[in-house]
């Protein structure tokens, strides 16, 4: 087990190094471009080359990157080309926040898409048929227009929910939760539509298998087979599963965040993007894929621990 599990985090630490190595490659192959961008477009050439000087981006690319991760590695992640602000100050405040979106409705998700997924395989009919209606609906519709809805039913029409900021739940717990209600309501839709169609067929596949004839016919209860059986088997797809939803809820929450105007991490990318400020970009991107690896990680590990064939791979 505990070579499966070094084995796991040398992948994620590979994973990690090339992944942002080459998006350094992406963001700061261009230092001229960099400079004038900065300065302006009506930069003289004379100032252009002595930003490229200033910011460092004479050095060979691998020196810079080297320079970046050993930063990276101490918690400075450097500074905005524009505001001068630390981008890792800037995430401290931003990354709390989309984190609680995607905890949240990674729980959610992981609940609902298994109790929607089973109900589905065991009962069938009607209730299979209007499960996989609705991930159909659910898969189809954008996380985006399901915010807007939600915004004019429950902050415009009802006004039960805000319809836009965050609260800290340091400072009032119950609006906390209220400001985050209706952003994990919009995200966790699409996510249980997909993870719940997965859970079904991962069930399905099990029951259909011949352990469970075999228990059927020496007259175990189907409450057993199912609970003590059927789900530890298809647990570990569907844990595949959930990991993969991460890419999608960290995408979405970009989105999320413009509608419900919430300082997260997506607002900031989106932000620093449009800007060109490429150190605010890098550190986003850097939270992220270390957010995708650690959940994939920690997927890997309940999957090797529910299948021990995952072991020997």
């Amino acid at each position: 087990m505990i070579l499966t599990v070094l084995k796991h985090f040398v992948r994620s630490v590979a994973v990690l190094v090339v992944a942002t190595f080459a998006t350094f490659m992406l963001m700061y192959g261009n230092g001229t471009g960099i400079a004038r961008t900065v300065l302006g477009l009506n930069a003289r050439p004379e100032d252009v080359k002595g930003e490229v000087v200033k910011l460092g981006l004479d050095r060979p690319l691998f020196a810079q990157y080297f320079d970046w991760l050993k930063g990276a590695l101490s918690g400075d992640l450097g500074r905005s080309f524009y505001t001068g602000e630390s981008v890792t100050e800037a995430l401290s405040h931003r990354v709390p926040v989309t984190l609680t979106l995607i905890v949240f409705t990674l729980i959610l998700t992981a609940v609902l898409s298994v109790i929607l997924g089973v109900t589905a395989a065991v009962k069938g009919g009607w209730v299979d048929r209007l499960v996989q209606f609705l991930s159909v609906l659910g898969t189809a519709v954008p996380a985006f227009i399901v915010a807007i809805v939600f915004v004019f039913a429950f902050a415009i029409e009802w006004r039960v929910l805000p319809a836009t900021g965050y609260v800290s739940p340091g400072d009032d717990p119950s609006g906390w939760i209220k400001s985050i209600a209706l952003p994990v309501a919009a995200l966790l839709i699409g996510s249980v539509a997909s993870a719940a169609q997965q859970f079904r067929t991962a069930v399905l596949d099990v029951l259909g298998r011949d352990y469970v004839r075999t228990l059927r016919a020496r007259g175990v209860k189907e409450r057993d087979i199912v609970f003590r059986h059927v789900l530890r088997n298809a647990a570990a797809p569907g844990l595949t599963v959930l990991s993969l939803q991460t890419f999608a809820l960290l995408g979405g929450a970009v989105f999320i965040e413009q509608v419900f105007a919430l300082p997260g991490m997506g607002q900031l990318a989106n932000a620093s993007a449009q800007t060109d400020d490429i150190p605010m970009v890098m550190g986003t991107v850097l939270v992220t894929i270390i957010i995708v690896l650690v959940v994939n990680f920690v997927g890997d590990l309940l999957v090797t621990a529910l299948n021990p064939k995952a072991r020997t791979r």
